[in-house]
C-alpha cells in the first residue's frame, strides 16, 4: 500500500536515536490499553498491524506482559523507530519489528496463529477493497477464539458526527477519493463476512471508536 496522504493523516516528530513521536499515539494509548485489559487474552501471541512509531506497542506490552508482541510496519523508518522505543523501554516481550503489508492478498496465512491482533488508525487511510482484504487476513491469522481490536475514526450509521471528522474526511478524500472514514455498521458486516464475530463498538475519546471481534472456536 502506497498513496499520497494529507499531512494531517500522520503527524510524527523526530526524536533521538531514530525514535519518532506521534502526539496522537501518546494521547490514545492508555484508552486503548483499557479496552485491551477488558477483552484481550492474558497470555499468547499478539500482533500489531501498522505499529507506526512504536509508542503503542511499548504501552500495550507493558500493560499486558503475559502476551508476546510482534510489531509490524511497512515503512522502514518507522520499523527503526519501533525498535528504538522497545530498546529504550527494556521490554523483553516484544519481538523486533518486521515488514508487513496487511493489504496484500492472503497475508494472514503466513502470520498466524495469533491470539490477539490490534489495528489502530489505519482503516480510514486505505480503500474499501483494501480494508476488506485486510480483515480477511486478520481472520486467517487469528487462532480460534482469538480477539481482534480495531480502533479509529468511523462514520456512525452513515453519518460523520463532528465538524472535525467532516473536515478530516474531506481532506482524506481530496487526497485520494478511494479512502476516508468507513461506516461502523458496514465494517461490522465486513468482519462477519471474514468469519469473525463483532461484539459491538466502544466509544473512545476524541470521537473515535473501538470495535472488538472474536474468531469462533
Amino acid at each position: 500500500m502506497s498513496r499520497k496522504l494529507p499531512a494531517s493523516a500522520s503527524v510524527a516528530n523526530h526524536r533521538e536515536n531514530g525514535k519518532l513521536f506521534a502526539p496522537a499515539a501518546a494521547r490514545n494509548a492508555e484508552a486503548i490499553c483499557a479496552v485491551l485489559a477488558q477483552h484481550a487474552p492474558a497470555t499468547g501471541r499478539a500482533l500489531e498491524i501498522a505499529s507506526g512509531t512504536g509508542q503503542h506497542v511499548v504501552t500495550f506490552a507493558g500493560t499486558l506482559p503475559g502476551l508476546t508482541w510482534q510489531p509490524t510496519e511497512i515503512d522502514p523508518a518507522r520499523r527503526a523507530s519501533i525498535d528504538a522505543h522497545v530498546a529504550e523501554a527494556g521490554l523483553t516481550n516484544i519481538a523486533p519489528a518486521r515488514h508487513l503489508d496487511a493489504c496484500a492478498p492472503d497475508w494472514g496465512t503466513d502470520t498466524g496463529p495469533r491470539d490477539l491482533i490490534v489495528l489502530v488508525n489505519l482503516l480510514h487511510l486505505i480503500s474499501d477493497t483494501e480494508a476488506q482484504q485486510l480483515l480477511q487476513g486478520v481472520s486467517q491469522a487469528l487462532a480460534p477464539g482469538g480477539v481482534f481490536l480495531l480502533y479509529g475514526p468511523f462514520r456512525r450509521s452513515g453519518e460523520l458526527i463532528s465538524e472535525g471528522d467532516r473536515r478530516f474526511d474531506a481532506e482524506l478524500r481530496g487526497a485520494d477519493p478511494l479512502i476516508g472514514y468507513k461506516d461502523d455498521l458496514e465494517v461490522e458486516g465486513w468482519l462477519r463476512n471474514s468469519g469473525l464475530e463483532p461484539n459491538g463498538g466502544i466509544e473512545m475519546p476524541a470521537n473515535n471508536l473501538a470495535l472488538v471481534a472474536r474468531k469462533p472456536v
